[in-house]
């Protein structure tokens, strides 16, 4: 039997984007929930399941929350379906952080002109703290 969990948060993202989609956007969602079928058994149809959710997400203008939680979705069902039913947990604190501050960054308004200049900075920070534990 093949493991339950991957299906399911393939089920949760393709929903998450489906929730009020039409036309287009809709025949994207099906065949994104026909992809997460079809990945039981092929996996890698569940990469083509979440670039046909994101094709949806994108004709339908889905609104921003339902975007992170189809988001997080999609990274669980990805590291599930392609790690044989387990994730570690350094992945999905990641997942969720990411999803956390890509929601933060869509929700909260900020209208500060000088913010653009300190993206550079901020990346740069962050670049320097993923290779802190290789440096000695």
């Amino acid at each position: 039997m093949k493991p339950l969990l991957p299906t399911v948060f393939g089920v949760l993202m393709v929903s998450a984007v489906a929730y009020r989609a039409d036309g287009a956007a809709l025949l994207a969602a099906v065949a994104a929930l026909a992809a997460v079928a079809v990945s039981v058994w092929w996996r890698p149809a569940a990469t083509v399941a979440v670039l046909l959710t994101v094709c949806a997400a994108v004709l339908d203008a889905t609104a921003p929350m339902s975007t992170a939680l189809a988001g997080l979705a999609a990274a669980a069902y990805l590291v599930l379906r392609h790690g044989d039913g387990r994730a570690t947990p350094p992945t999905m604190v990641a997942a969720v952080a990411f999803a956390l501050t890509a929601t933060a960054v869509v929700v909260l308004p900020v209208d500060v002109p000088w913010l653009p200049l300190a993206a550079p900075l901020a990346l740069l920070a962050g670049y320097v703290l993923a290779l802190r534990p290789y440096h000695r």
